[in-house]
C-alpha cells in the first residue's frame, strides 16, 4: 500500500491551469524529489497535498484514507517544512517548537522538544527569539519543527536553502537516518540538483503544470548521452581539431584548451586516437552528465515545444 496516492490532480485559478492531471504515488520509506522551474506548479501541488488548496479535480489519500474527509486524522502523521514560511518572530525557538507541538497529540511535549533541540543542535539558540536569528538558523528551526510530531510523511520545500555546507549535509544525513530508522517517507522540492541526486530514490519533473519525467535519478541521467572532455594540448592540436571535424563532434578552442562534446560511449575511442597520434596534453578533465544536465535539457525541450 502506498502511504500517499494523489490521482489526477488539477488546479485552475480562473482560466489559468496551474496543475494539470498530476498523479503522485509515494511508498513507505521512499524519498521522492519534485523538480521544476519557477511557476511550474510545484508549490500548488504541495499545497494540495497538505489540504491547504482544494483540487479542481482529483483525489488525495494518505495511508488509504481520503484527505478530503479525514484530514485531521491524517495531519497527525504528516508534517511540512519550507524555507519560505515564517514562525512568530517574537517567540523564542523553544516557545515556537512548544506551540507547534500543541497541534499534535504528543504524550510528553517537554521531552520531545528537548529531543528536537538536541537532534538539530540548537542548544545555543533555543532561547533566542526568531527575529534575532540568521537566515540559516531560521531554516534549521523550520526544518526542526517538521519533526516534532514523529511524522510518517514529510513534505519538504527547499529544506537546506540558506544553510552552510556543513549544516546542509547534516540535515541530509538526518533525513536519511530518519528514513532508515523509522521508514519515514519524504517528498522534497529543491533547486540543489546534487542534493536531489544524493537524497532521492525517484524524481518527478513538472513543467507548466504537467509531469514530463518520472524515474530514478540514475535512469534520468543515463538518458543524456553527451559528455564533455577538456584537454590542455601541448602538441598537435591541429590533428585533434581535424579528428573532431571528421567525427562531427562539437568543440571549442580557448588557447591551448579544447572542449569537446561527444557521446559518453565514444570517450575511450577519442582518448585512444589522442594517444596513438602523438597528441600530447598536460591536463584532462571529463564531465559526465548530471541531473542538472537532464533537467536543463527536458525543460529546454518543453519550452521550445510550447513556443512552436
Amino acid at each position: 500500500m502506498y502511504v500517499l496516492e494523489a490521482l489526477g490532480l488539477s488546479k485552475k485559478f480562473g482560466d489559468f491551469v496551474a496543475v494539470d492531471d498530476v498523479s503522485i504515488h509515494l511508498k513507505e520509506g521512499e524519498i521522492l524529489g519534485i523538480l521544476g522551474p519557477n511557476g511550474a506548479g510545484k508549490t500548488t501541488t504541495m499545497q494540495m497535498l497538505l489540504g491547504i488548496l482544494t483540487p479542481t479535480r482529483g483525489d488525495i489519500s494518505y495511508f488509504g484514507k481520503k484527505l478530503k474527509t479525514q484530514r485531521p486524522e491524517i495531519m497527525e502523521q504528516i508534517s511540512f517544512s519550507s524555507t519560505y514560511t515564517n514562525l512568530p518572530w517574537y517567540l523564542t525557538v523553544k516557545e515556537n517548537l512548544t506551540w507547534i507541538s500543541h497541534m499534535f497529540l504528543i504524550n510528553d511535549r517537554k521531552k520531545r522538544i528537548s529531543e528536537i533541540v538536541k537532534l538539530f543542535k540548537m542548544e545555543d539558540i533555543e532561547n533566542k527569539i526568531m527575529a534575532d536569528l540568521s537566515a540559516g538558523q531560521l531554516t534549521k528551526v523550520n526544518m526542526a519543527k517538521a519533526f516534532v510530531n514523529y511524522p510518517k510523511v514529510l513534505l519538504l520545500d527547499e529544506p537546506t536553502a540558506s544553510l552552510d555546507v556543513e549544516i546542509a549535509k547534516y540535515i541530509r544525513d538526518l533525513v536519511l537516518k530518519e528514513r532508515e530508522e523509522y521508514k519515514v517517507s519524504v517528498i522534497i522540492t529543491s533547486h540543489n540538483m546534487v542534493e536531489v541526486e544524493e537524497l532521492c530514490d525517484r524524481v518527478i519533473v513538472i513543467n507548466a503544470g504537467k509531469i514530463i519525467a518520472n524515474d530514478t535519478p540514475i535512469n534520468l541521467i543515463k538518458s543524456i548521452k553527451t559528455s564533455h572532455v577538456e584537454l590542455f594540448v601541448e602538441k598537435n592540436m591541429d590533428k585533434l581539431i581535424s579528428y573532431c571535424k571528421k567525427m562531427k563532434m562539437e568543440y571549442k578552442i580557448d588557447g591551448k584548451a579544447i572542449y569537446i562534446s561527444l557521446e559518453s560511449a565514444n570517450i575511450p575511442i577519442l582518448l585512444q586516437y589522442v594517444n596513438k597520434n602523438g597528441i600530447s596534453y598536460s591536463e584532462i578533465s571529463i564531465e559526465r552528465p548530471t541531473l542538472e544536465d537532464f533537467f536543463l535539457q527536458v525543460i529546454g525541450k518543453e519550452t521550445e515545444h510550447e513556443t512552436l
